[in-house]
């Protein structure tokens, strides 16, 4: 069968469900769908639809970005509008069947918005006002196709970057994504096309793919994402980048904590088998290319390329020194070429749609679009995918929605544990390889994580130092003791034990750690340190001279006391919550904090009624008279 005629199998089949005569229900079910409960939505539209006799056809899809509104439901009806819903529940599902699917209300009070393009165009929601900063690539049919039916990708245009593939040299191919200015999008920015052309050059028959999917960074999914979403991109750009190069053998790595993306792999690859897209002979080329999912035990350091390559063929994850690079001698000590997941992703569209139209997008220097993903004090959390060079404000305010709970914007971490932490005045710093290199940080694989103002910044120095540490693989002395004695000096700092001196050696162990690590993680892991020393360095001042937290975060540097004009006498919330008994009536029968029991815990202020406020946090400690009871006749200037 050849390719025109699966394009055409595929394409009666998609028309039939999403330009068909019944109406079709599309449930999110990728992981932020199904922690949201949306397998339980799924079953009650089958079960509704099957109790109601209705005509309609109910598909799983993945995730369209929106996490913070999942589940998230899109009903396509004919010659009616697509609608979207979000918060979906399993309560009102017979009321949108009724409603909508039945009838002609199409129940507005649960939607987010209409749903507009598909049929190979961008889907989005016009009235969300994201979609206006967003240029979406990777994210184009995401949470739209269904992933478990490969005639979806197929039908809108899926493959057909392969197919021109095929009718091209090699060399050709590494051209046009040299002229599109693909950088690798796992992290370290370099030219795809020169890591191409040097796997290609390197001597040896045999040649192997790696697909980079060890996703490990704390707040990022991205990659995660587009595996549950649309796991035939990322086939189809490694059988494009095996052509190139001449491998007949890849590997998926990917961690054991993704098991929906690894069941979705293996659908997708058999589906593809099946098709004639991945095997002995694809598409009656004479090429062979076969690809095998291996699965990580979850270190971080296995995301470094050597480190992964000893992890796939068996060893201990430890980076190895270069040179000889993966490109002349990896896998078994062949020529082995490994890219990330977005970075496959891109490949076909590149040589579908022409390099001129990637590079036309983007920055000079960074073409193309940065797919990430938006985590922290937000109010819309979730992927965005955004062209290269749009600001940090753009991405926190216009797609983030801003600060959750009408806080104030303190910083923004970017680019994972081995990131960079900056400022409300950088945030008009455009998002590229090069502006966040002269910010002081790296981009990353894409995670961002927005704090607000009660975050501390010595706290969030310490906790990115801290799983750095941990996950270190041990092999050299800077990174393995190096990070280590940077824990230690933050931890004194958090409990107000910190000298000047000791913020003077911080700094030099993260120059040095910097600059002697093997590997990069290592390299970069002091980036959190440096680049809040930098931009917040008076709350460093703050922790060792005045021995206070100004976030009120570190529990050595606050105090919980009881306001008496605030407490409420016949209410015992605070009394009761309190695991130690520190919380005891006076002869007034007011609250007050014994400080010699009390932990620090925070469960009298959790569970003080909103009326009365009366437990509050206070720094620096030092301005708490010392009375066990913590019960001041003069609050201070900070309540």
């Amino acid at each position: 069968m050849t390719f025109n005629e699966v394009y055409r199998q595929a394409r009666a089949r998609w028309e039939s469900q999403y330009n068909g005569e019944i109406p079709h229900v599309l449930v999110g079910t990728a992981t932020c769908g199904r922690a949201a409960g949306s397998m339980a939505v799924l079953e009650a539209f089958r079960r509704e639809i099957e109790g109601q006799n209705a005509r309609a056809r109910v598909s799983e899809v993945g995730c369209m970005g929106l996490c913070s509104y999942e589940p998230l439901v899109i009903i396509i009806k004919p010659g009616d509008f697509s609608v979207c819903y979000h918060h979906v529940t399993p309560q009102v599902v017979p009321q949108m069947v009724q409603g909508y699917l039945l009838g002609d209300d199409p129940c507005l009070e649960l939607a987010l918005g209409t749903v507009a393009g598909g049929d190979g165009e961008a889907v989005y929601i016009p009235e969300l006002e994201r979609f206006t900063h967003e240029t979406r690539l990777l994210l184009s049919n995401c949470g739209y196709n269904s992933p478990l039916e490969i005639d979806h990708y197929i039908a809108c245009n899926g493959y057909r970057g392969l197919i021109k593939a095929l009718k091209v040299k090699p060399v050709d191919i590494i051209k046009i994504i040299d002229r599109s200015g693909l950088r690798g999008r796992g992290g370290a920015g370099y030219p795809t096309a020169a890591k191409w052309q040097q796997c290609r050059k390197a001597k040896g028959k045999h040649k192997y793919i790696i697909c980079n999917a060890d996703e490990g960074d704390p707040g990022a999914f991205m990659d995660r994402v587009l595996l549950e979403s649309n796991p035939q991109a990322v086939l189809e750009g490694m059988v494009i980048a095996a052509y190139t190069i001449g491998a007949h053998k890849g590997f998926i790595y990917i961690r054991e904590e993704y098991p929906l993306a690894i069941e979705r792999l293996k659908t997708a690859l058999s589906q593809a088998e099946e098709k004639g897209l991945l095997g002995k002979n694809i598409l009656d080329s004479g090429f062979g290319f076969s690809i095998e999912i291996v699965r990580g035990a979850g270190a971080f350091v296995s995301g470094e390329e050597t480190a992964m390559i000893a992890a796939i063929e068996g060893r201990r994850s430890w980076p190895e020194y270069r040179p000889p690079y993966p490109t002349e001698s990896g896998l078994w000590g062949r020529p082995t070429l490994v890219n990330n997941v977005k970075t496959l992703a891109y490949i076909p569209l590149i040589i579908e749609h022409g390099d001129s139209w990637f590079a036309g997008m983007g920055t000079k220097q960074s073409s193309g679009t940065a797919l990430f993903a938006l985590a922290g004090k937000l109010n819309n959390t979730g992927l965005a995918e955004v062209p290269m060079g749009t600001t940090l404000e753009t991405m926190v305010y216009r797609i983030g929605g801003g600060i959750r709970g009408g806080k104030k914007f303190k910083g923004v971490q970017i680019g994972g544990p081995s990131g960079s932490c900056l400022p409300e005045s950088l945030l008009n710093t455009p998002i590229d390889f090069d502006s966040l290199k002269e910010a002081g940080g790296i981009m990353g694989s894409g995670g961002i994580i927005v704090m607000d103002e009660d975050n501390c910044m010595v706290d969030t120095a310490k906790f990115f130092i801290d799983f750095s540490q941990r996950e270190s693989c041990g092999k050299c002395t800077h990174c393995r003791i190096g990070t280590w004695q940077m824990l230690d000096i933050l931890e004194n700092t958090t409990r107000g034990k910190a000298s000047p001196a000791d913020l003077d050696l911080l700094k030099e162990l993260a120059e040095d750690i910097k600059s002697g690590s093997l590997c990069g993680l290592g390299k970069t892991a002091p980036n959190p340190v440096l680049t809040t020393l930098r931009y917040f360095g008076e709350e460093y001042t703050a922790h060792v001279l005045e021995k206070r937290c100004p976030a009120r975060v570190c529990k050595e540097l606050t105090a919980y006391y009881i306001l008496p004009e605030k407490c409420e006498r016949g209410c015992d919330h605070c009394v009761l919550a309190c695991p130690v008994e520190a919380i005891f009536s006076d002869d007034k029968g007011l609250k007050v904090v014994d400080q010699s029991k009390c932990t620090k815990c925070g469960s009298c202020e959790l569970v003080c009624p909103v009326e009365y406020n009366a437990v509050i946090r206070l720094s620096p400690v030092s301005l708490v008279p010392q009375d066990r009871r913590l019960r001041p006749e003069t609050p201070s200037k900070e309540l």
